[in-house]
Parts: C-alpha cells; sequence; structure tokens
C-alpha cells in the first residue's frame, strides 16, 4: 500500500444540528474510523472551508462531502450545485445525509449531482449504522480521486 493509500480520508460534514454532529462523531469514533471529520455549521462555512477562506485558508480539499440540506445562509442544495459546477470541487463525492425523505429533494438532489442520499435515521444505533455503511462503501469499496 503506498503512502497515497494508506493516508486517512478527510471527510467534511457539513451539519448545523449540534445532536446530528455528536452522532456523527460518535459513529466515527464508535466504528474505530479513522478517517479525519472536520465540520462546519452552515453553507457560507462550507464554501470558505471548500475554498480556503478566512479561518479555513489551510484545509485540506475533502475526499468526501456529508451534506445537510437544510441548512442556514446557504442551503445543501446551493452548496451541492457549487461544488458540483466547480471543475476544481466536481471530482469530490457528496453524499446527502437529511431528514428530508420527500421525493422532491431525493430528485433534486441528484439533478445537482450527488453521488448518493441518505435519509438520516433517528434511532442512535441506526444513524451509527448508516454511517458505517457510508464510510464502507466510499472509503474501503470504491476508490476515491486522490488530489
Amino acid at each position: 500500500m503506498t503512502d497515497t493509500e494508506a493516508r486517512p480520508i478527510e471527510v467534511l460534514l457539513v451539519e448545523d444540528d449540534p445532536g446530528d454532529e455528536l452522532m456523527t462523531r460518535e459513529a466515527f469514533e464508535d466504528n474505530k474510523i479513522g478517517n479525519t471529520l472536520h465540520v462546519v455549521r452552515d453553507g457560507m462555512e462550507a464554501l470558505d472551508f471548500l475554498y480556503r477562506r478566512g479561518e479555513y485558508a489551510e484545509a485540506p480539499t475533502p475526499d468526501l462531502v456529508l451534506l445537510d440540506l437544510n441548512l442556514p445562509k446557504y442551503d445543501g442544495r446551493q452548496v451541492l450545485e457549487r461544488i458540483k459546477s466547480d471543475p476544481d470541487l466536481s471530482h469530490v463525492p457528496v453524499v446527502v445525509l437529511t431528514t428530508s425523505s420527500a421525493e422532491e429533494d431525493i430528485l433534486r438532489s441528484y439533478k445537482l449531482h450527488a453521488n448518493a442520499y441518505v435519509t438520516k435515521p433517528v434511532d442512535l444505533d441506526q444513524f451509527i449504522a448508516a454511517i458505517r455503511q457510508i464510510d464502507e462503501f466510499f472509503v474501503t469499496v470504491v476508490k476515491l480521486p486522490r488530489r
């Protein structure tokens, strides 16, 4: 295994709900996921992180984005559209991780080129299982471009 393959995956969680952030952190810890989890709490912070502005000037380009749809400032749909329309970011897989199971949100997310759409389970054990499955798929099963 090369050094590039061995390095932890940089995951950007875009989540404004402190409870969901905590559950995601717990899922990473419980599953011994060795990836680096970065958290921003609104759409503006997400764009600042992705474009390395302000306090995020030294931020890495994430290998995977976990994106809530309902965010302050810029909503997740706007963030997704920016990511997927930018040639420097469009390769980054984006998993929409949201409470919405509305067909219109699912369809719109895929039309904006989301890589996956996951409705957040309310139960902690199911939430942890969903995070584990996302990690296993995007980190273990598929090959991600490494920049």
